[in-house]
């Protein structure tokens, strides 16, 4: 039986960030996925960090707040372990929302078509964000191969089929092997009650596209209303999203689901009636029941980190720097309360 310091289920941007932080610490990390790494709802996203968006639940700021200031370094650890660059698409966004934020001044309509011409208020205000964005095929693309940089060994294509704690190590059954490890995270993402049946995690669909626009008339900011976002990629590409759907892990991409999106995205940004879809996909969003995530300790020996919905890329090295505190025996270093498995069941208590 082969055996591994740390063993973890998921190579997404949660399962990667916190191997690479484990690595860091001294540890011997093994990390599997049932199919490539990066491959899920990690590569899916725009790529937003989308700390400030005032939808975002008031429990997730802490979190937020820690994992952008990590962002930086760990954009830079990644790019130099992988030798591959992560380039900052955006570092602006304007926020259309329906009720401005007490404190927060609107911008003027000459402001506005200065950053987004052409765009449609449709009777929202619109803020300003200091707010960036990348790619996400870009990360996914460099983030497992800093992982083998840093002496994480990657297996891909090889689910965690069951998992036993113990008092001492974890036993991990696979359709070829058994590995047994000092500790376990469940990082499986909209996976993850495969492996817990007591998590409330289902797949959030979401369909998304890329549109091509010619022409002189460009964006070079995130434009985001409560209903679609459209994210600037350079080469006069933007990246339109998203639909919010319980369709289980139906991977069919709806055509009439694409139209709706782009439909929203045409009518917030008038120059996309002029521009041509480029590519279409769907990602399944990890969502729990309140829509936040889950960062707990379910055994002996055995963590949970899922249910980040549409916020995986901003809260990946937030999350991945508490998890290695905790798997560590260390403190972490925010409260970790509004994410514990146990307020389903006080949930459920007090209704």
């Amino acid at each position: 039986m082969n055996r591994a310091d740390v063993a973890i289920a998921g190579a997404g941007i949660i399962g990667l960030t916190t191997a690479l932080e484990l690595a860091a610490a001294g540890c011997c990390v093994t990390v599997f996925d049932q199919n490539e790494a990066m491959s899920e709802a990690s590569r899916a996203a725009a790529g937003m960090l989308a700390g400030a968006d005032p939808e975002n639940p008031a429990e997730l700021r802490e979190l937020s707040r820690l994992s952008l200031t990590l962002y930086s370094d760990f954009l830079a650890r990644v790019e130099s372990l992988s030798g591959k660059c992560i380039p900052i698409r955006t570092t602006r966004t304007v926020q259309g929302v329906h009720h401005l934020p007490q404190g927060a001044k609107a911008l003027s309509t000459t402001e506005l078509r200065a950053l987004a011409p052409s765009a449609n208020t449709g009777g929202c205000s619109f803020l300003l964000l200091e707010e960036q964005s990348f790619d996400a095929w870009d990360l996914a693309e460099s983030l497992p191969a800093a992982a083998r940089s840093a002496g994480i060994e990657l297996r891909e294509r090889t689910a965690v089929l069951s998992v036993r704690g113990g008092t001492s190590d974890v036993e991990l059954v696979t359709a070829t092997e058994s590995l047994s490890a000092g500790a376990f995270l469940n990082a499986t993402g909209a996976w993850a009650s495969r492996l817990d049946h007591a998590l409330p995690v289902s797949p959030r669909k979401g369909h998304m596209l890329t549109a091509e626009l010619p022409g002189e008339v460009q964006m070079h900011c995130v434009l985001r209303s409560p209903s679609v976002y459209v994210v600037p990629r350079g080469g006069n590409r933007y990246t339109i999203g998203s639909t919010v759907e319980d369709a289980g892990f139906d991977r069919t991409v709806d055509p009439l689901r694409i139209q709706e999106l782009f439909s929203r995205a045409m009518d917030l940004w008038l120059p996309l009636r002029e521009a041509n879809i480029a590519e279409t996909w769907i990602g399944f969003r990890p969502g729990s029941e309140d829509g936040l995530p889950i960062i707990d300790q379910t055994g002996e020996n055995c963590w949970v980190a899922t249910g980040h919905f549409r916020n995986g890329i901003l809260l990946g090295p937030g999350t991945g720097r508490v998890l290695s505190q905790s798997m560590t025996g260390r403190q972490p270093e925010i409260d970790l309360s509004p994410f514990r498995c146990g307020r389903f069941a006080l949930s459920r208590a007090s209704s």
